[in-house]
């Protein structure tokens, strides 16, 4: 399963993350800063989110590969 994390301290509001996945990632309105819609999205956007990582410019995401069942609320 793969986890996301954002640093808001660091994101520089350039928006590729949410030109990546919008699923995953959003901006505050009053900033630009990153937020997080989903830690732990479905396998069908991890392609998407390692791209947001990629292209990240201030380097403010991050994932990482955890252990436990595709959904956390199980």
């Amino acid at each position: 399963m793969l986890r996301v994390k954002v640093n808001q301290d660091l994101c520089v509001g350039a928006g590729l993350c949410v030109l990546s996945s919008s699923e995953v990632f959003d901006q505050r309105d009053e900033d630009g800063v990153v937020t997080l819609r989903q830690e732990y999205p479905p396998e069908a956007l991890y392609e998407a989110v390692r791209g947001a990582v990629r292209k990240c410019p201030a380097l403010a995401i991050a994932v990482e590969e955890v252990d436990g069942p595709a959904d956390p609320a199980l």
